[in-house]
């Protein structure tokens, strides 16, 4: 990232929370929920997911136990929906046995694992890139890692915040010493009196057990941060076509 970078990212915080707040990630009711849809949402819309896992659900399958016994075919029929399903049913499979093996089948043992530690166990995994495996770390885990997507990639590279070619490792680090460096709350945003940027609120998740799950601030941070950028990416700052005159973050264009 280039100097500067941890100021602009921290105004960006400040402009789009202001504008939008919470927006309640990761939707869902267990972390064993929350570590399914990040194998599920790989290469597919949140759409596809969605139904894949309301497949598991109404069949009782959406639970570590369940995925263990559940013979392989019938876990690759009801992931169907969320595509490339034969790969996504073994990698669960070899998900739930690393749990086993490692830590008796417990996910608050391995979630008590230093963040370091256990990142480097999940990226062991088959199937697991940073991405994934800092979504397991930081919206089942609540471990503060910040989680850099294509959204978050598009956005710094528009605003020559970092180069096309930057590493994912150079990214995260990037923002994660942005975030630590001190944000402000809603309320103390609030209180500066400051228009909103966007007549237009993107429809945020509503609450679920796993978005309001006891975190520490910084983890909140970078929580909410994820999810505002992944709002600006889907609503303003498109693939092809970004809708720049309307976005929040328009005033920091270079």
């Amino acid at each position: 990232m280039n100097h500067g970078a941890n100021d602009k990212i921290r105004a960006y915080y400040d402009t789009l929370y202001q504008a939008w707040g919470p927006q309640h990630w990761w939707p869902a009711r267990t972390r064993f929920e929350v570590i399914v849809g990040a194998y599920l949402t790989q290469n597919t819309s949140w759409k596809n997911v969605e139904i894949a896992l309301r497949r598991l659900r109404a069949n009782g399958r959406l639970s570590l136990a369940a995925i263990r016994t559940l013979p392989l075919k019938q876990l690759e029929a009801m992931i169907r929906p969320a595509g490339y399903f034969r790969q996504k049913a073994a990698r669960l499979k070899t998900f739930v046995a690393f749990v086993d093996r490692n830590y008796g089948g417990s996910l608050p043992r391995m979630f008590a694992e230093p963040t370091q530690k256990l990142r480097r166990e999940l990226l062991s995994l088959n199937g697991v890139g940073p991405e994934t495996a800092d979504s397991i770390l930081l919206y089942a885990g609540q471990h503060p890692v910040f989680v850099v997507d294509a959204y978050a990639r598009r956005i710094v590279e528009r605003h020559a915040i970092a180069s096309a070619n930057a590493k994912y490792e150079e990214l995260r680090q990037g923002f994660e010493q942005a975030l630590s460096g001190g944000t402000r709350t809603l309320d103390e945003l609030r209180n500066e009196n400051l228009k909103p940027a966007t007549v237009f609120r993107p429809v945020s998740h509503r609450p679920s057990p796993m978005s309001l799950a006891p975190r520490s601030p910084l983890a909140q941070v970078y929580n909410d941060m994820h999810g505002l950028i992944v709002a600006v990416g889907k609503h303003y700052c498109l693939k092809s076509k970004p809708r720049c005159e309307q976005c929040p973050l328009r005033p920091f264009l270079p």
